[in-house]
């Protein structure tokens, strides 16, 4: 297998496309079992019935643990926003429209959200145990859902065709509350898309009839998550949002 044609590199892989599939080959020494574990989710998510990349197979390449799954053809909604800059509004429905539809489904077999923020809230070092202790005790009291939680929502993960929308990148998948993976895709455009994150959070809201305030209630506890691999200077934009004293918007 020639691998040549490169679709996207992201931190400790590289996708490729080969064929009608396309290919993402991990370093060496990435852990098979987050690798297995991240194969068996997306499978998972299949089961569903989202228009999303099937898996073919998982397989090694070179001595790289790889995921070899359909190849979507299109553009980004990324991509679309920055050629049609007068669709702007159209696509953000769009956008939305895809989040609110996949939050409808269940996907009993996948973790379950707030296990894995507790478990990640406990392993930043950056956070005081006083700290940690007030956003633990404030993701205890959140309600429990089982809806289906991408934890990566963002325009780039979105693939646009003439058969439709596909949603890709199921790393992060988990079931949970919705507006814990509104609050990750908040805050996830603010630092990637911030002229979209504000329309985006409100639409949401009046879409999906979500009180903001509860929304907002996650942020600091999604910030706090995403700090185990932010960069430096992401770390300085999230530890702006830990304050756990109720975010006024």
């Amino acid at each position: 297998m020639k691998l040549d044609q490169v679709l996207a590199t992201r931190t400790n892989k590289t996708i490729y496309k080969y064929e009608d599939t396309a290919v993402k080959v991990f370093e060496k020494g990435y852990p098979k079992s987050l690798i297995l574990n991240e194969a068996l989710n997306q499978s998972r998510v299949e089961e569903t019935g989202l228009k999303i990349p099937k898996i073919q197979f998982v397989g090694n390449i070179d001595g790289c643990w790889s995921i070899t799954m359909e190849y979507i053809p299109g553009k980004t909604l990324s991509q679309l926003m920055k050629e049609s800059p007068e669709r702007k509004d159209e696509l953000l429905e769009l956008f939305v429209d895809l989040q609110i539809e996949m939050h409808t489904k269940k996907a009993p077999l996948l973790n379950k959200l707030k296990d894995k923020l507790v478990r990640k809230i406990q392993s930043v070092e950056d956070l005081d145990a006083t700290t940690k202790y007030e956003l633990l005790m404030r993701l205890d009291s959140m309600p429990k859902h089982t809806k289906l939680c991408h934890g990566d929502f963002l325009p780039s993960n979105i693939i646009i065709n003439d058969a439709g929308a596909y949603i890709i990148d199921w790393s992060h998948a988990t079931q949970g509350n919705a507006s814990g993976d509104v609050a990750t895709t908040y805050l996830k455009m603010k630092l990637y898309y911030p002229d979209l994150a504000d329309p985006y959070i409100r639409l949401f809201c009046k879409k999906s009839d979500t009180a903001l305030q509860y929304v907002q209630k996650w942020l600091p506890i999604v910030a706090a998550q995403q700090l185990l691999t932010a960069s430096n200077e992401e770390k300085d934009f999230l530890n702006k949002w830990l304050d756990v004293i109720d975010y006024q918007g």
